[in-house]
């Protein structure tokens, strides 16, 4: 197989493929096989007709079509392996050239245009030293968080006042576009300064007191009018204010086990100190991802690019036609880092000699339906079905990655002081397995999707 790359992009090729026909031949051959099980040819048993009866009696370009449609994929995939190029997306295949008959000299020849991952050289890790900030707690920590706390024992009491941020307000919601109602609803609860129905809502209902209306300009963002301007006419029908209970020691005795004030703020103050802990492993894993790119041009794919803006853009309900464009920057840097990170990942896998099995995969996939509340099997299969299974191996493989390498170097704070993050990272792979085998027992599911994925990699 003669194989030539040229370079369109920094991470597009045009991969050319000429092959011979000693390489083709098998493939001939086993279409002949799995057309001869379709047809009837008189003096002959389904699956036993001659190759060349075949031919004749079916035609060689089926018989091409079939061993090109089977062989030009895999012939691809060694392509890549062979120049030791890694695709991002499905290939743009264009066959050229296919034999027309057995006898014929002439090559199969195509060509496959593929966005890939860049070239570039991972810094070495060995004796990596990487600075992350202390988990710090302040008493604004621990306020914040009492007051959360206060806020699930609150109740909410008419006022007889204009409303202003903080409040909730009872209000009726008429869209009117060309003197038109197009949409409305009423008695919907909304906290003012909340920003979580339309834009401008907050400032329009602002200053209003129960009975009161107003009109503003705002954008609708669902229903048949999506992305339309129109007059959005709003009435307060009530205004309640939300009432917290006094932080002492009958508020501690009411939310928690504890009999004093002083004992929650302490155990507050202790789980503060775990989730800043947990921003520091964070810390850590961003600081060592911008550190194994520090002086790296790591150019993203155009064409992934394009497509992950798009479904960013409308995963947030905005149509990417109409976004703007400050919008469409900040998608874009978004996505690009994404890439980068991810590139990065499957850099740092390769060059540590990641591998990963099938328990990893399953238990990855069962972990997910766990969160979501969904049968792991039922999901699992759903994967495997929808062809995402190399999609789940490949993140797999970066997240393996990701914590073998933090594993490899030392993270230190300010003070020069080491940071034991191995609560986070776990101690080493067999421990990790052991978690692994754990998870994929509870999640029942590894036995009955283990033949799906095997075939599935074959």
């Amino acid at each position: 197989m003669k194989i030539s790359v040229r370079n369109l992009e920094p991470t597009k090729v045009r991969l050319t493929i000429t092959v011979d026909p000693d390489e083709l031949n098998p493939y001939l051959d086993q279409a002949r096989k799995e057309i001869g099980k379709q047809v009837t040819i008189p003096g002959f048993r389904k699956g036993h007709v001659p190759g060349p009866i075949i031919d004749q009696r079916v035609g060689f370009a089926s018989v091409a079509g079939e061993a090109v449609n089977a062989g030009v994929p895999e012939l691809y995939s060694k392509a890549l392996e062979e120049k030791q190029l890694h695709a991002m997306a499905q290939p743009q295949i264009d066959v050229k050239d296919i034999p027309s008959s057995a006898k014929d000299d002439t090559k199969l020849k195509f060509t496959a245009e593929v966005e890939i991952r860049p070239k570039f050289e991972l810094p070495d890790i060995e004796g990596m030293e990487i600075e992350v900030p202390k988990p710090a707690v302040t008493d604004e920590d621990v306020d914040k968080r009492l007051d959360n706390l206060r806020q699930r024992f609150g109740t909410l009491v008419s006022v007889d006042r204009p409303a202003t941020k903080g409040d909730y307000a009872n209000i009726d919601l008429d869209a009117v576009i060309d003197g038109e109602s197009v949409d409305s609803q009423q008695g919907v609860s909304y906290e003012l300064g909340s920003n979580t129905m339309l834009d401008g809502l907050d400032e329009a209902l602002d200053g209003l007191s129960a009975g009161e209306e107003t009109t503003f300009e705002g954008t609708l963002e669902a229903g048949e009018h999506q992305g339309e301007k129109a007059q959005i006419k709003v009435k307060v029908n009530s205004v309640k204010a939300e009432e917290l209970p006094d932080l002492d020691d009958e508020f501690a005795k009411e939310a928690s086990e504890f009999e004093t004030l002083k004992e929650l703020r302490e155990d507050v103050r202790k789980q503060c100190q775990v989730d800043a802990e947990g921003r520091q492993a964070t810390d850590a894993r961003d600081a060592f991802i911008a550190k194994l790119q520090d002086g790296l041009d790591i150019p993203v794919p155009k064409g992934i690019k394009q497509s992950m803006v798009t479904d960013q853009l409308k995963n947030t309900g905005k149509d990417p036609d109409k976004a703007s464009k400050d919008e469409k920057a900040e998608a874009e840097q978004t996505v690009e880092k994404e890439l980068r990170d991810q590139m990065t990942l499957d850099a740092l896998a390769e060059k540590l000699g990641i591998t990963v099995s099938q328990a990893d995969v399953t238990n990855f996939l069962a972990s997910i339906a766990q969160q979501y509340g969904m049968d792991p099997s039922a999901f699992i299969n759903g994967i495997v079905r929808n062809g995402q299974l190399g999609s789940a191996v490949q993140e797999v493989g970066r997240s393996k990655g990701m914590l073998a390498g933090m594993r490899a170097v030392t993270f230190k704070d300010p003070d020069g002081q080491e940071v034991d993050l191995s609560r986070f990272l776990g101690e080493d792979e067999s421990e990790a397995q052991e978690e692994q085998d754990e998870s994929v027992q509870a999640a029942s599911a590894a036995a009955e999707v283990a033949d799906q994925l095997s075939q599935d990699q074959e």
